[in-house]
């Protein structure tokens, strides 16, 4: 039996915390956890550094509340899904009828890698829906941009507050309309400047050779690998499922290397494209998901022109 607010419920229960102080969270997570422990259920916590160790503190000793490593977990959206379904599956196989999970993404994951990080929370309403899960996702309302709250808005079905409440926030939208949305594309600041390497309908060999010419030594040996494979992967997806021409850019800065694969179709049909494995056959899904894993932002793009998928090995945290 499922207890709390999610009592009934069947599959995920998501809810955000938009907190404005150190209070208001505890206020939120301390009931939340400890009416976990009192009913038997795991209680887990997923917070950055700062605050578990205020959440750590505010509970009594020994609570039986389990804290997850601090960012490893947020490294990237794909690493993320993959290992909450590992935690939820093991759960689930000690027979838990529910699992409740306070998480919080790193700061550096509002700006401009933000995108992912929303195409995530969608997408977790349907990629733990089978799972008996209570999630509260907290997002610190002094720091979050606007247009971060507003995603935020759209990918949770209700908040949780203060008072004890779950309020629908009204405006959630399914995770296959929304995904599907045409979402803008913040530039590169290296993208200002004319690309170092522009090739029309390269053949992935080209793609890969174009790479490998671009590395000055600004990145670890295994990101250009990484790099290499997901280039290679999107401008064969590009040919193959794409509408010509396919187009490949690349930037090279001081601490990244940025490519963008562009064709004349409309992208991937399946909405959750790179964030899960393709499981229905949908073509380019997965080079998607290779690309996901292999580099350190993935920004997918619908235009009138068509689709653009934007790779980037190396530090992707440019101002937003």
């Amino acid at each position: 039996m499922r207890t709390g607010a999610a009592a009934g419920h069947v599959g995920y229960y998501h809810e955000a915390i938009l907190f404005d102080s150190d209070e208001h969270l505890l206020a939120v997570m301390l009931p939340f956890l400890l009416g976990g422990i009192e009913a038997g259920e795991p209680a887990v916590v997923g917070l950055g550094e700062r605050n578990a160790e205020l959440v750590r503190r505010a509970l009594p000793a020994d609570s039986g509340v389990t804290f997850l490593p601090g960012g490893d977990v947020y490294a990237r959206p794909t690493a993320a899904i993959r290992s909450y379904r590992k935690l939820l599956a093991s759960y689930v196989a000690d027979g838990a009828a529910q699992i409740r999970i306070v998480g919080e993404l790193p700061r550096t994951a509002l700006g401009a890698t933000w995108d992912w990080w929303a195409r995530y929370e969608s997408a977790i309403n349907h990629a733990y829906d089978d799972f008996p899960l209570w999630s509260m996702c907290a997002y610190d309302t002094r720091v979050a941009p606007a247009r971060v709250l507003a995603d935020v808005a759209r990918t949770h079905p209700r908040v949780a507050r203060p008072d004890g409440s779950h309020v629908p926030t009204g405006v959630y939208t399914e995770p296959t309309s929304y995904l599907a949305e045409p979402r803008p594309m913040l530039p590169d600041p290296v993208q200002r400047t004319a690309p170092l390497v522009e090739l029309t309908d390269p053949t992935p060999a080209q793609a890969r050779a174009a790479v490998y010419a671009a590395d000055r030594g600004q990145l670890p040996a295994d990101d250009v690998e990484d790099l290499v494979v997901a280039v290679s992967e999107m401008v064969t997806n590009a040919l193959r499922h794409g509408l010509p021409p396919a187009r490949m850019r690349l930037w090279s800065g001081a601490d990244r290397i940025v490519v963008t694969v562009s064709d004349g179709g409309n992208g991937p049909k399946d909405p959750f494209a790179g964030l899960l494995p393709a499981t229905n056959g949908s073509s380019g899904g997965l080079g998607l998901w290779i690309s996901h894993q292999s580099c350190n932002h993935v920004a997918l793009h619908r235009g009138p022109d068509g689709f653009t998928v934007r790779l980037t090995a190396g530090n992707p945290h440019f101002p937003a």
